[in-house]
């Protein structure tokens, strides 16, 4: 049987025919600003109202209570300049304000409105980052661990006062030596059957709780998570059965002074979040009733027996963890604001601020320029995809903490670890890349991109550290592709695998890989089988990888010796989701106006990352050298397009003046302000 081969003259034919069909828009290669200019330009209509209210939903009402309460409230909006400690009193006084003046009470919604919470997070960090670290440490952390990780009796005994502020508490997981490795805490909870109680001790420096929100100057009370040891009467030696969490009060409720066995101690000024009072704790044999054990996985009865309802350890280890999940859906959640602050600011700028320009005619505004359309641009497409993303994410946590379906579970576990470590690290650059575009305006602490940066930056860390949880996600996709050839089935997120392996373990269509039109580069399917086939690709190398080098280096070996590859997996299969539900809104959106608008972003966004990394599609020849191209020309004329209509893209976030008080993103007022602040 003869093997086909290519027939070059065919496919010049085909290629030809599809330029006919599908012709690339005119892009000429001189006179770039002549283009730009504004008699040329054409432009979509957007109606920003009907975008805004897309793109804002349902809890617009939550959010402007925020807004309003602190426009009302001037004495509470944080100065530019400020001191550690009265920025700490400063954030305390906000969220008091917040909860018995404007009467927001957050811990409700994180029970039983999560969606609602979320809107209500971002709302509060856009007032002050610091502020919305505060409320999540109180709220979700705090008032999250108790009400999650404990039973009736510790919602009895708990809600009413940290709902109303009365028991202000921490989140004590974190240790000196110990942060994102948690089964490796060295706190110890020992059982004393005698009395009933429990016996917290920190048995080296290394085992110092460090970093703890709350606990410098407000707190008083801990969820401290330790390995609680019990007795075993037959050896006359104790029991490690894992890391718990346990209700310890830290300091006097009348006098506020240190109970006995607590060192506390202040971590000090940091790089930013400096409203936020982070200390460090230490216990000497300090004594909790049995009853402070949070025992919703696991009970310690008056003789020191231990009961649970999951088999084992790890099991129970891991049900912990999974209800404290929500603090990275918060996170990848806020991270998206802080970028939408920072993209407006950047593009109101950029169209306003004039530099250069053709010979005797006026100067132009910098973000005519292909430089500066190509910093913000790709930017502001992916601040509308990580919106919808994350938006998803929410709806699914809020889904996942009504049904506790084991599958979805497990599916917002994978998707809140990838949001979290892609969202936030692309936010962090961005904020540089923002600065930058500014010029020597954006050093200005007034314009914000100083305090943005560095209140964002710890993003990457806390809740987990971005490389661990990628890699957590690489893992399950590891877990999946491993059981797909067991016979098992994807679950949810992973389910565009079964279809897009196949595709990947055959060779690549030679014809549609030369396909160049536009109306072919601008078809969802394309974009999203080209991201699909890449993380498919991926994920098969990388299974072959790891079963080769294991044989010789062991399975932490081989791990180690793959992990920049199975992080590129991690971040591949978190951008295929994204686009996934960027083009889901893009086809759910009611109005033409603004599905038009977001079809033009989300093409952007698309074609700008295969681009991006258009050396893994020409390598096995998904795009050939014509059609790669052709992607890099419609990418551009897309920035440029995007650029037209970006200032309806970034009013359609909808955020109100003070928080977007940069002087030099206001447009009536642009300098004046500026001027003012320096004090002409």
């Amino acid at each position: 049987m003869q093997t086909p081969t290519s027939n070059p003259e065919a496919e010049r034919r085909i290629q030809k025919l599809t330029q006919h069909l599908n012709p690339l828009p005119h892009l000429p290669n001189t006179n770039y600003l002549y283009m730009l200019s504004c008699a040329s330009r054409t432009k979509l209509n957007v109606d920003t109202s009907s975008l805004s209210s897309y793109m804002r939903g349902k809890h617009r009402d939550i959010q402007e209570k925020v807004f309003n309460y602190f426009n009302a409230n001037p004495h509470l909006q944080t100065p530019l300049e400020i001191s550690k400690d009265n920025h700490r009193e400063l954030c305390m006084k906000q969220l008091v304000g917040l909860v018995r003046e404007a009467g927001i009470r957050p811990l409700r919604y994180v029970l039983h409105d999560p969606s609602t919470y979320f809107s209500l997070l971002e709302a509060v960090g856009s007032v002050d980052m610091s502020l919305g670290i505060k409320m999540g440490v109180q709220y979700s952390l705090w008032g999250g661990s108790v009400m999650n990780l404990g039973t009736q009796k510790h919602k009895d005994k708990y809600y009413d006062g940290i709902d109303n502020l009365d028991y202000p508490g921490c989140f004590a997981m974190t240790e000196l030596h110990h942060g994102s490795n948690v089964q490796g805490l060295q706190t110890i909870a020992t059982f004393d059957p005698i009395t009933d109680e429990f016996i917290i001790d920190t048995p080296n420096d290394g085992a110092i709780k460090w970093w703890i929100g709350n606990a410098a100057v407000h707190g008083k009370f801990a969820t401290v998570f330790a390995r609680l040891k019990l007795p075993t009467y037959d050896t006359k030696e104790v029991s490690d059965m894992g890391v718990h969490a346990f209700i310890v009060p830290i300091r006097d409720m009348k006098t506020h002074q240190p109970l006995p066995g607590i060192e506390i101690h202040d971590c000090g000024h940091k790089v930013g979040l400096n409203g936020v009072d982070n200390g460090a704790l230490r216990f000497r044999s300090v004594r909790i009733p049995r009853d402070n054990l949070l025992n919703r996985f696991g009970d310690v009865s008056h003789d020191g027996k231990y009961t649970s309802n999951l088999p084992s350890a790890n099991k129970r280890f891991a049900a912990t963890l999974g209800e404290l999940v929500g603090g990275r859906v918060g996170l990848a959640y806020s991270s998206v604001s802080v970028l939408k602050v920072a993209a407006t600011i950047a593009t109101r700028y950029s169209l306003l601020r004039q530099q250069f320009g053709p010979p005797n005619q006026p100067e132009v505004s910098i973000l005519d320029y292909q430089s500066q359309q190509h910093k913000l641009m790709p930017m502001l497409a992916s601040t509308y995809a990580f919106h919808f993303a994350t938006t998803s994410l929410v709806e699914k946590y809020s889904e996942m903490k009504k049904t506790h379906d084991e599958e979805l579970v497990a599916d917002v576990h994978a998707l809140s670890a990838g949001l979290k470590a892609y969202v936030t690290s692309y936010t962090a650059k961005s904020l540089s890349i923002c600065r930058e575009a500014c010029g020597g305006h954006g050093y200005a602490a007034v314009n914000r991109f100083g305090s943005l940066r560095n209140d964002h930056d710890i993003f990457q860390t806390f809740e987990g550290d971005n490389t661990v949880l990628l890699q957590q996600v690489a893992g399950d996709l590891l877990k999946q592709y491993q059981g797909k050839f067991k016979g098992g089935t994807f679950s949810v997120t992973w389910n565009y695998l079964r279809e897009s392996m196949n595709t990947y373990l055959s060779q690549p269509n030679p014809v549609t890989a030369r396909w160049e039109g536009e109306d072919h580069l601008r078809n969802p399917k394309f974009q999203l089988d080209a991201f699909r086939y890449r993380t498919s690709r991926l994920l098969q190398s990388v299974a072959v990888r790891l079963r080769k080098h294991s044989k010789s280096l062991g399975n932490f070996g081989a791990w180690n010796r793959c992990l920049n590859h199975l992080l590129t997996l991690a971040e591949s299969h978190i951008e295929s989701v994204i686009l996934a539900k960027f083009i889901e809104a893009v086809e759910s959106s009611p109005d033409p106006s603004s599905q038009a608008a977001l079809k033009l972003v989300c093409d952007l966004y698309a074609l700008d990352r295969i681009w991006n990394d258009i050396g893994t599609y020409r390598n096995v020849d998904y795009v050939a050298p014509n059609k790669a191209k052709a992607i890099h020309k419609l990418s551009e004329y897309l920035c440029f397009q995007v650029r037209n209509i970006a200032r309806e893209l970034v009013d359609a976030f909808d955020l109100p003046d003070h928080v977007t008080r940069a002087p030099i993103a206001m447009q009536s007022e642009a300098y004046s302000q500026y001027t003012q602040h320096v004090g002409f």
